[in-house]
């Protein structure tokens, strides 16, 4: 679909001695090794990703500035001037989070995989989002070929391509789903080896009351701490206008802590079947982790005087706005939601009982079933 300059092909291996001066590591460390490696590739996507989100912004900055419609150009347009606002705020916290969890790894002694985690999965998916919303600002000349564009006499913009390349950013490295399973299960870590026993139906009973004495000392100081605390004016005054974002972001985060135990008390052993709760509370996470970066980059400029710094606190200002609003509502979705219904219904799909939803279809590969559905006589709407 894209990357077309990158030649795939499969490596078969038979027979192959490998010297002992040639050995990285040690003998059977390799997975660790590839797994550490893992961490740095993580990095790299997230800044290619503001790369594209940066070109990605030029691009509907002028456009919207010169196309019109109805008398102004599209950008004075609310719907567009949204868009546009989304773009800014996201790319400021894109590169905010890549350089801090860069900085992270550069500085060493850190075990950054959630980090690099968190990176990849929020940027891939916020870039994504970015590009989409240029192709729609864009238009037709988006989804045109930048030599169809070329050869028209029109500048060559590669909105097309920018999209076909950009897609697989959320796949490897680590799928997007992946990544939410990996930090989800880091997320409850903890929990799990201090009361995994007592909600495990395959662990006898000794072994579950053996676990009451470390539990009742854990929590008696975790639970409450999780709702105690400070987290109004003035503290984090230092950070002036943007203080209010970092309160915020200390408060969702005791809220996430909470909610994290909360799914573990009521689903118990089926917590980790219930990806969707476990997905929010990642995506809580991410959004909590893109906030502060997007603060902290934007005091660290006004700190040094940076000449871009008044921009900077007011985009950053701008992102954590709607961040919050993102972050509200899946606080509200872990306990109200229609997870379930609509896993059923998935199912029902799977097993066949929707599938006069894809009687008609026309061609190739279609045609099989297209009989079929006919010769079952699938009824039609008007």
């Amino acid at each position: 679909m894209g990357l077309r300059a990158i030649s795939n092909a499969v490596l078969d291996f038979k027979d192959v001695r490998v010297p002992a001066g040639n050995l990285i590591g040690q003998e059977g460390r390799g997975l660790k090794i590839a797994l550490t490696t893992l961490n740095d590739g993580r990095l790299a996507i997230p800044n290619i990703c503001v790369g594209a989100a940066r070109s990605c912004l030029a691009i509907v900055r002028r456009w919207a500035g010169e196309r019109v419609q109805w008398g102004k150009p599209i950008g004075r347009h609310e719907a567009i001037a949204h868009k546009i606002a989304d773009i800014a705020g996201r790319t400021f916290a894109m590169e905010s989070v890549a350089n801090l969890a860069t900085a992270l790894s550069d500085h060493g002694g850190y075990d950054i995989r959630l980090e690099a985690a968190g990176a990849k999965e929020w940027n891939t998916f916020r870039g994504w989002e970015i590009i989409d919303e240029t192709m729609q600002i864009r238009g037709g000349r988006g989804y045109e070929t930048e030599h169809s564009l070329a050869g028209r006499g029109e500048e060559p913009i590669p909105v097309e391509r920018m999209m076909r390349d950009f897609r697989i950013n959320r796949i490897f490295e680590g799928s997007t789903e992946i990544m939410h399973l990996f930090m989800a299960r880091e997320l409850v870590d903890e929990h799990l080896q201090i009361a995994g026993a007592l909600i495990d139906p395959d662990q006898p009973l000794a072994k579950k009351l053996a676990v009451l004495p470390r539990m009742a000392g854990f929590y008696a100081w975790w639970y409450p701490t999780r709702w105690l605390g400070w987290s109004h004016w003035p503290k984090y005054s230092a950070f002036g206008p943007l203080a209010t974002h970092l309160r915020f972001v200390e408060r969702a985060s005791r809220k996430l802590a909470r909610a994290s135990f909360h799914g573990m008390l009521v689903h118990q052993a089926r917590l980790q079947s219930k990806q969707a709760f476990l997905f929010r509370l990642v995506d809580i996470a991410n959004e909590s982790f893109a906030m502060a970066a997007s603060v902290t980059r934007a005091h660290a400029l006004a700190a040094r005087r940076a000449p871009e710094a008044p921009a900077a606190v007011r985009t950053a200002d701008a992102f954590c706005r709607s961040a919050r609003r993102r972050v509200r509502a899946l606080l509200r979705e872990l306990w109200s939601n229609d997870d379930a219904a609509r896993y059923r219904f998935g199912v029902d799909v799977l097993e066949g009982r929707q599938e006069w939803l894809e009687a008609g279809r026309i061609g190739a590969f279609g045609r099989k079933n297209a009989r079929q559905g006919d010769a079952r006589q699938v009824p039609q709407s008007d």
